[in-house]
């Protein structure tokens, strides 16, 4: 039996997953297993045969290509956490390879529904907090964990940047504009002190209504919120936010190289299409509205 807790704690430490990206893990293991014991096998003696026969058994099925990737992504991770845990010598995984699908358009929002999405909380403690936690991550194009991980020490108001430890390897230095150095400086001046009450402090810079450090999942539900509230989005998320953050820069002629430190290395591919994406949605609007387009 896969055990199922342990594993959402292996996932919890080591990823910015969401909580429905958990679960979905969980449900293809569940659904894996129950492949390997209805052809009497079990996973901790499971064998890269047994994966790519799993894998073919889909196909037959119908199921697409990203769905199988999607679950090959599940196996791996649940193997890469039996063998970080030592519960198997090697990992079947390794040598196994899955059809290249190709990759989905991120999704961001326009400036419009930035403004309207950062205009959605109001003036109570719990408003002027969320105002503060969205124009922050909006204006730094962080990570939800970023956020959670984000100590008062961080933030320098008067010269205006953050220090940011991403991956917790290394950390990056991230200018932030008057809007988001107001909305922190707010919420410093006459919310933290509310919300930390009786608490030791921490130092989180962000607290929730227990006084303690803000979770991921305290985040993505608040974000989730004002989405729904603002109109902009039934299902909006932190990487929509921080995808809205490089695609508007690019928009704005920031360069390759610069983005890609603002955003912490991300991968050169992803900060490429985000400016492919950008400059297609320029050459539409220039089409659309100037008069000799």
């Amino acid at each position: 039996m896969i055990n199922e807790k342990e594993f959402r704690n292996y996932l919890d430490r080591d990823n910015d997953s969401a909580i429905a990206t958990m679960n979905a893990y969980v449900s293809d293991m569940k659904e894996f297993e129950s492949y390997l014991q209805e052809n009497g096998k079990w996973i901790s003696v499971c064998e890269s045969a047994d994966i790519q026969d799993f894998l073919m058994h889909l196909k037959d099925q119908g199921r697409s290509g990203s769905t199988i990737n999607r679950k090959m992504v599940s196996i791996r991770k649940y193997f890469e956490y039996l063998k970080a845990t030592n519960q198997i010598e090697s990992n079947p995984c390794v040598k196994i390879r899955v059809p290249k699908v190709k990759r989905k358009d991120p999704d961001f929002l326009s400036v419009e529904q930035i403004e309207a999405l950062l205009n959605q909380p109001d003036d109570s403690p719990k408003g002027i907090r969320d105002r503060a936690l969205l124009e922050l991550m909006y204006a730094c194009g962080l990570k939800a964990s970023e956020v959670s991980e984000l100590n008062v020490q961080d933030v320098d108001l008067r010269i205006g940047f953050i220090s940011c430890r991403g991956d917790k390897t290394k950390s990056r230095i991230i200018p932030m504009g008057k809007p988001a150095r107001a909305a922190i400086l707010n919420y410093m001046k006459d919310v933290r002190q509310v919300l930390l009450a009786d608490n030791r402090d921490t130092g989180a810079l962000f607290l929730n209504y227990s006084g303690q450090r803000i979770s991921r999942q305290g985040i993505w539900k608040l974000i989730k919120f004002y989405g729904q509230k603002s109109g902009v989005s039934e299902d909006l998320n932190p990487q929509i936010i921080r995808n809205s953050f490089a695609a508007h820069m690019i928009m704005n002629g920031a360069d390759l190289k610069s983005l890609q430190e603002l955003l912490g290395n991300e991968d050169v591919s992803t900060v490429k299409l985000f400016m492919s994406l950008a400059k297609a949605r320029v050459m539409d609007v220039y089409d659309k509205t100037h008069p000799r387009a």
